[in-house]
C-alpha cells in the first residue's frame, strides 16, 4: 500500500492488515497486537518523517508467512525525528511498544534517507520464530489515492472489502449503500485477478467528498470490460452494476482500468 501520510489514513492501513491476518488465522489477540504496532508505525511517520504541511509518502508492505506476518512500514523523507512539540507521547515509547507486542523487530534509516520499520508478528503465541523478511521497491506513486497491490487472489477479498470501509467510515454513506459496496467489492475480488497476469491486483481507493471511487488496474487489454461484463446475472435478469453510482472503463498507455464510484448522501 502507498497513500499519503496522514492520521485519517492509518485506519485504512489498519483494517486492510487486520483483514489480511483474520484471513491467514491469527489468533484474535495477535490480531490486536497487530493493529497497535502498525498504528504506532504509521503514526510515527505521519507525525516524525515529513516537515510540518507536507503530508509526504506512507508506504507498507506485508508479507505473509508460513507461521505469521512481516510488515514494513516506511517513509521517504528526513528520518525520524521527535519533535519537542509534538502532542502525541515521545516517539520512544512507541518503538518500545513496537518492539515489545513484535517477534521480531528493526529500525533503519537515517537524517534525510528516510525510516523503514520491519516487524513480524506470529499467527499462534509462543511459536518458535526463525528472523526473515524480505526488502521490497520503493514506492513510486505520489497520489492522494490509497494504492494497493494485493496477492495471491484469496486475499484480495478480505483486505478490499475492510478498506473500503475504512474509507466509506468518513463519508456520509449509509449502511444500504455499505452494503452494495461490500457485495461489489466481493465480486469484484473474485474475478479480477484474471485481468493480471501475475494473479496479483493493482487498485486504488480514493476518499473524495461525494464518496469512495474505486479503480482496478492497469490491467491487460480488454480484461476490465470483461470484469465489468461479469457483474451481469442473466439467471436473474440483473446486474451487480447497479449496485454503484459509477460504474464505467478507461483506457490509457498504462493498460484498462475499471472504475467503480459509491456516492456519500451529500454526494
Amino acid at each position: 500500500m502507498s497513500l499519503p501520510a496522514r492520521a485519517e489514513n492509518v485506519a485504512v492501513v489498519r483494517h486492510a492488515l487486520a483483514g489480511l491476518a483474520e484471513r491467514m488465522g491469527m489468533e484474535e489477540a495477535g490480531v490486536a497486537d497487530l493493529k497497535t504496532v502498525v498504528t504506532e508505525a504509521c503514526m510515527n511517520v505521519v507525525v516524525h518523517a515529513y516537515p510540518e504541511g507536507d503530508s509526504g509518502l506512507l508506504a507498507v508492505d506485508a508479507t505473509p508467512e508460513m507461521d505469521g506476518l512481516t510488515v514494513v512500514v516506511r517513509d521517504f523523507g528526513r528520518g525520524i525525528q521527535p519533535r519537542p512539540e509534538s502532542e502525541r507521547p515521545s516517539l520512544r515509547i512507541g518503538l518500545t511498544l513496537i518492539a515489545a507486542l513484535s517477534r521480531s523487530f528493526e529500525i533503519k534509516g537515517g537524517v534525510d534517507r528516510g525510516t523503514e520499520i520491519r516487524m513480524f508478528l506470529p499467527l499462534v503465541a509462543g511459536d518458535e520464530i526463525v528472523e526473515r523478511g524480505a526488502a521490497s521497491e520503493a514506492a513510486t506513486i505520489q497520489s492522494e489515492a490509497t494504492a494497493m497491490r494485493v496477492g495471491p487472489p484469496e486475499l484480495v477479498g478480505p483486505i478490499l472489502s475492510r478498506a473500503i470501509g475504512a474509507l466509506a467510515a468518513r463519508r456520509d454513506i449509509s449502511v444500504d449503500r455499505l452494503s452494495d459496496a461490500m457485495l461489489l467489492s466481493d465480486a469484484i475480488s473474485a474475478r479480477a485477478p484474471e485481468g493480471f497476469s501475475d494473479g496479483h491486483v493493482a487498485l486504488s481507493l480514493a476518499d473524495r467528498p461525494e464518496g469512495v471511487r474505486l479503480r482496478v488496474g492497469p490491467m491487460k487489454k480488454g480484461a476490465a470490460e470483461e470484469l465489468r461484463a461479469s457483474l451481469d446475472l442473466p439467471q436473474v435478469g440483473g446486474t451487480l452494476a447497479t449496485l454503484a453510482d459509477e460504474l464505467r472503463v478507461e483506457e490509457d498507455d498504462d493498460g484498462d482500468f475499471l472504475v467503480i464510484g459509491i456516492a456519500s448522501l451529500a454526494g
